[in-house]
């Protein structure tokens, strides 16, 4: 584990967590899932970027989780998208994207209907499906014990 995920479990935003094959397994099933059911016919652009968004959430997840470590429930989806710098390498780039749309999604799911566009809701499907394949190299890379 490196010293900014230690760092984060002293401070209480992450707890230590034993993962399995099969939680990464069930987690990436999550992933493939939500990639797909983001793109059903007939779903607002808000409710296809709150299901690719949550693909993105739940890869990011994985990543975390081979680490050893799960996010505390304080700003959980916040310390999970942030924990992608610490986990995969993630650039700071792709970070901030996926922390905007994580905000953008918290309008459009929790104040204000039509929120998001059709461009953005591609745009965050996109993001998670390169997310998705980046934690998958990693782990194959990283924690190829905890795939199958």
């Amino acid at each position: 584990m490196n010293v900014s995920l230690r760092d984060w479990l002293a401070s209480g935003w992450l707890v230590e967590h034993r993962t399995s094959p099969r939680e990464i397994a069930d987690l990436l099933a999550v992933v493939d899932r939500d990639l797909a059911n983001s793109q059903a016919a007939g779903l607002s652009p808000d409710w296809r970027l709150n299901i690719a968004y949550n693909a993105a959430l739940q890869a990011a997840t994985a990543a975390l989780a081979a680490c050893g470590c799960r996010a505390g429930r304080e700003a959980h989806h916040y310390r999970v998208v942030q924990s992608l710098a610490h986990t995969i390498g993630a650039s700071p780039a792709l970070v901030a994207r996926l922390d905007a749309f994580r905000k953008k999604r918290n309008v459009g799911s929790y104040e204000r209907a039509g929120a998001v566009s059709d461009q953005e809701a591609g745009e965050m499907l996109a993001l998670a499906e390169q997310l998705g394949e980046k934690v998958r190299k990693w782990l194959r890379t990283k924690h190829p014990e905890l795939l199958p």
